[in-house]
């Protein structure tokens, strides 16, 4: 990864370790920080790079990524272990004041018919505020919105 990705907030980021490949996505992540209090030694914000995967087991990333609500956080097992199920049925959570948290074999589609996103976990605009629709920003702050 050059220093210019590092420095990019759209770009995906990577974090090998023995077993499992963490991806970060900063423009999904809303801070919601259930990776942080599920794992402190390895999602640490104030740190550089701010995942250290090798701190845990892939088993124990897997966990703690699965709580991620917004999909920001993702993984894939190198170890034959098998990958993320999608929840069934697919699970939609109102949160109060705040985005949609979307659980399930989740398909984005564009205005023009085109596959834009497939995920697991995602959290969905619901104030129509957000500057990277159709997902949450956290513009629902900005804006008060109220549900």
């Amino acid at each position: 990864m050059t220093t210019e990705q590092r420095h990019q907030p759209d770009v995906l980021k990577q974090y090998e370790a023995p077993g499992v490949v963490v991806h970060w996505e900063p423009k999904l992540c809303i801070h919601v920080s259930n990776c942080v209090r599920a794992l402190p030694h390895v999602f640490n914000p104030d740190a550089r790079p701010w995942v250290n995967a090798e701190a845990a087991s892939a088993d124990e990333l897997a966990g703690a990524i699965e709580t991620c609500p917004t999909g920001a956080l993702s993984y894939v097992r190198t170890d034959g272990t098998p990958q993320e199920t999608p929840a069934s049925p697919t699970q939609v959570q109102p949160r109060p004041n705040g985005p949609l948290f979307v659980r399930g074999d989740i398909v984005v589609i564009d205005a023009e018919g085109n596959v834009t996103r497939r995920a697991t976990r995602i959290a969905f605009c619901r104030c129509g505020q957000s500057r990277n629709k159709p997902y949450c920003d956290l513009s629902h702050l900005a804006t008060g919105f109220r549900s």
